[in-house]
C-alpha cells in the first residue's frame, strides 16, 4: 500500500498471514482498506527483523547462488555444449545420469513445505559434485542418484552392480562427497545412495554408513526429525547455497 506521494505505508503476505506497517498511525487506514482481502486471522505489526541466514542470501551473489541450481544442471550445461552424434548404437550415459538426478529431485520436491531445502548439482574443487544435498529437521544428507531403470541392483561393500555391467566402488565415492559436505559445512552430512528405478534392489549386508534408498523411498525422510532447529536449517541452508563455501573442500 502507499500514500499518494508514492510512500509506502505496509504490504500484506499472504503466504505468512501477516499484515507489515512501516507506519504504526496508518494502522486503522491501512486494515479499512485491506479489509476485503484479508482471509482468516492475520498478524498486523511491524516487518520482522531479518535472521542472520535471510541477512548472507541476501548479500550473496547471484553468479555464487546455487540455491536455482536444477537437478542435474552440471549434465544439462554440458549436453547443451555438446550433445553429441544424433544417431548411437547405445544411450549416452549422460542422458540416464540426467534422468535419474531429475527422478530424485522430483521426489525431493515435495519435502521443501515441511521445513526441508533441497541443493541440486553442487560443484566441488576437481570437477567433482554433490548430486544433491537435502538439509532439514534430519539433518544433513549427501544423495547420489543411480539410474537403474528396470534392472537389478546389487548393493555390496564398497561395490555397486547394476543390471550385467561390471561393479563399481560406487560407495568410496559416496562416502567421500560426504565427509567433504561435511567438512565444508562443519556438521555432521550422512551419505545416501538412492537408486532410481531398479526392478530389484538387492543390500546383502548393510554398507557402513550409507543409506540405501529407491527414488520411491525418501518421502520417509521428510517423516524424520529431532535433530536441527529451524533456525539451524536456515543457517546451514544459507551457508550451503553460496559457492565458496566449496572452494576448500
Amino acid at each position: 500500500m502507499c500514500l499518494t506521494d508514492g510512500r509506502s505505508v505496509a504490504w500484506y503476505d499472504r503466504d505468512t498471514a501477516r499484515v507489515n506497517l512501516l507506519s504504526e498511525d496508518r494502522r486503522e487506514d491501512v486494515l479499512d482498506v485491506l479489509g476485503p482481502f484479508l482471509t482468516g486471522p492475520v498478524t498486523v505489526g511491524p516487518p520482522p527483523v531479518p535472521t542472520p541466514a535471510e541477512l548472507a542470501r541476501l548479500a550473496l551473489h547471484p553468479d555464487d547462488d546455487l540455491a536455482p541450481n536444477r537437478p542435474g544442471e552440471a549434465l544439462l550445461a554440458d549436453l547443451d555444449r555438446d550433445p553429441g552424434p544424433v544417431r548411437r548404437l547405445r544411450p549416452d550415459p549422460r542422458r540416464r545420469a540426467l534422468a535419474a538426478e531429475q527422478t530424485v529431485g522430483a521426489a525431493l520436491e515435495p519435502l521443501e513445505g515441511g521445513g526441508w531445502h533441497a541443493l541440486h548439482s553442487i560443484p566441488l574443487p576437481g570437477g567433482d559434485r554433490i548430486h544433491h544435498l537435502l538439509i532439514g529437521p534430519a539433518g544433513l544428507f549427501c544423495l547420489h542418484a543411480l539410474y537403474a531403470h528396470k534392472q537389478r541392483v546389487l548393493v555390496g561393500d564398497p561395490t555397486v552392480t547394476v543390471g550385467r555391467r561390471e561393479p563399481r566402488p560406487l560407495l568410496r565415492r559416496i562416502r567421500a562427497d560426504a565427509d567433504r559436505a561435511s567438512h565444508a559445512l562443519t556438521a555432521e552430512v550422512r551419505a545416501v545412495l538412492v537408486v532410481a528405478g531398479p526392478a530389484r534392489l538387492d543390500t546383502p549386508a548393510l554398507p557402513r554408513g550409507v543409506r540405501v534408498l529407491r527414488d520411491t523411498d525418501l518421502a520417509g525422510l521428510g517423516r524424520l526429525g529431532g535433530v536441527l532447529k529451524p533456525a539451524d536449517i536456515e543457517a546451514l541452508h544459507a551457508m550451503a547455497r553460496d559457492r565458496h563455501t566449496w572452494l576448500r573442500v
